[in-house]
């Protein structure tokens, strides 16, 4: 699935792997050109984000999480969404402005979290199949290399 989204980022690939959950990354790096890499885990509480997109109050974001007590290895618009939704759950997205979509992982719970912004500029595509996999994908042709998708 990853393969097929080769084209959307040259800079970076990751993989993360919890039991059934499977996340996939293909990066074009645009802000933080170094420290954005994904899949990314915050370390405290593992939950993991993959995401596609910009935050564009991302540092207004951040410097609240600081004062909160969140620590920051790195510039990105991921890290701090990343801390937002640690911080704030489903409610973070209150709070952001840009576009975007992303899944969260949480493994403590086994749950995932996906959205995309108001006005879907970031698009997120989604299949169940049969058996109750969920599968999703920024482009459908990624989707549609998962076995059992037609």
């Amino acid at each position: 699935m990853s393969r097929a989204l080769a084209h959307r980022g040259p800079d970076h690939q990751g993989v993360f792997q919890d039991g059934r959950c499977a996340l996939g990354y293909r990066r074009l790096s645009v802000i933080d050109l170094t420290g954005g890499n994904q899949p990314m885990v915050h370390a405290p509480t593992g939950t993991v984000l993959v995401f596609n997109g910009e935050i564009y109050n991302y540092q207004t974001l951040r410097a609240e999480l600081a004062s909160l007590g969140h620590v920051f290895h790195s510039h990105s618009d991921s890290e701090a969404l990343l801390a937002a939704y640690v911080q704030w759950g489903e409610d973070c997205l209150r709070r952001l402005a840009g576009m975007f979509a992303f899944a969260a992982w949480n493994p403590s719970n086994r749950s995932l979290f996906l959205a995309r912004d108001r006005m879907g500029k970031k698009p997120l595509f989604h299949a169940t199949l049969p058996d109750g996999t969920l599968v999703f994908a920024s482009e459908i042709k990624s989707i549609l290399r998962f076995p059992g998708v037609r």
